[in-house]
């Protein structure tokens, strides 16, 4: 059969338009403040311009919200080719099938570059990498530690339990504050579970046993956990902290005299009391500092096609590049030290250095269980029901029960 010139020109003209033009890959990740935001996309944007063959299409979801469309999309086979995870979640998620392995596809040098709290693991098998991390941290003024004439704070000595409540103390003295001190308690994304869950681990408990990451019977509701239901409460009770604050601005307004928080909000905080900011170590309530690890990550879908887009962005977003860029807004560092040591902020003279070496000496994981997403609703519920002042004692046997039941209602969620 003869095809006409004219027709073959057309065909090839088409072929080389349709080969020419990128593909579109989904990538979907939580909404995060709109400093965060900006750089994510602009991440994107130069990805995409630095090559031809592939264009990242990112969608935004609350963070509220997040998890439950990841698992309606997975059930309804709608994911997208690239997803973002909170780290705590991956062997969750890998465990339930939504998402590939990525060792095998990663260079190893590259994830041997990364350090732990950026790869999210399951059955010694990397799901996730991670560009940047944060830290917790305490924030209050200067001028304030010195007019309660108070002992400043470091790293290698930090604030113990007597000290730390002998500030509150002191603050709430001085009659200039509605609260001493502020938690968070409103926040009802991962908040309580990667914040108060440090206080608790300081205090002697966990959520669960991690030798085993199966028992939580006797290490939720441990005495010590039910100690830190009751300092929770009574920091309640006696006015340092309100249990239901509207919004994150106290401490900015100058109601709260000492902010527990990320370092995230560091930029907003700066900007509010420039050199009087006072960046604290997390206080030692007897059984060593502790400061949560593990932030948002990447990961490529088990429906995705397309890997070697995967592949480039990934490797694109961990280079030490892009990691410093996505550094620039402030209180995020990079997950590769050699990378942070280039940034001038968290180099070892660094003005922000101290949340990097908080990060270093502090961090720990939430345990890397499947189960992970029922022990974090749990947690989250017991300290809520602790604030609104349910027995400690109650509100923690009855999260170990529901956590129980969730292993029990998935066989102990054996290795797949």
């Amino acid at each position: 059969m003869k095809i006409s010139t004219m027709a073959l020109i057309v065909f090839m003209f088409l072929a080389e338009n349709l080969m020419g033009a990128p593909r579109d890959i989904p990538l979907w990740r939580h909404m995060a403040s709109d400093v965060e935001i900006q750089a994510s996309l602009a991440a994107i944007k130069r990805f995409n311009e630095s090559q031809d063959q592939w264009n990242i299409v990112p969608d935004f979801i609350p963070e509220a919200s997040y998890t439950l469309s990841i698992q309606a999309a997975a059930q309804a086979e709608q994911l997208p080719c690239i997803i973002e995870i909170d780290q705590p979640l991956v062997p969750n998620f890998a465990w339930s099938g939504y998402i590939k392995p990525l060792d095998g596809l990663l260079d190893t040098d590259l994830l041997a570059s990364i350090n732990r709290s950026g790869k999210g693991m399951y059955q010694g098998r990397v799901y996730s990498v991670g560009s940047y991390d944060v830290s917790l941290a305490l924030f209050t003024r200067k001028s304030l530690i010195k007019k309660i004439g108070a002992r400043y704070p470091t790293i290698e000595h930090p604030w113990n339990k007597d000290e730390f409540m002998s500030f509150l103390d002191a603050v709430k003295a001085t009659g200039e504050y509605q609260y001493p001190f502020d938690m968070r308690a409103q926040d009802t994304t991962e908040w309580i579970p990667y914040a108060w869950l440090p206080f608790m681990i300081s205090w002697g408990a966990d959520l669960i046993d991690r030798s085993d990451n199966q028992t939580v019977e006797g290490v939720l509701n441990s005495k010590e956990a039910v100690q830190f239901g009751e300092w929770i409460q009574f920091l309640v009770n006696q006015n340092y902290i309100d249990a239901h604050p509207q919004d994150d601005n106290g401490f900015i307004n100058g109601d709260v005299g000492i902010q527990y928080g990320g370092s995230w909000a560091l930029s907003a905080y700066y900007s509010a009391f420039q050199d009087d900011l006072a960046v604290l170590p997390v206080p030692d309530f007897g059984h060593g500092p502790v400061s949560g690890g593990g932030a948002w990550h990447w990961a490529m879908t088990e429906t995705c096609e397309y890997s070697q887009s995967v592949k480039e962005l990934l490797t694109f977003l961990m280079s030490a590049e892009e990691q410093s860029a996505i550094s620039t807004v402030i209180g995020i560092f990079p997950s590769d030290a050699e990378v942070a040591e280039r940034i001038d902020v968290y180099s070892k003279k660094g003005q922000w250095r101290m949340l990097f070496d908080f990060y270093n000496h502090f961090s720990m994981l939430r345990p890397e269980t499947p189960a992970y997403s029922e022990i974090s609703a749990s947690y989250k519920k017991a300290m809520n029901d602790i604030l609104n002042g349910m027995s400690p004692q109650l509100a923690l046997d009855l999260a170990v029960e529901n956590i129980q039941i969730a292993f029990e209602r998935h066989d102990n969620y054996p290795a797949r």
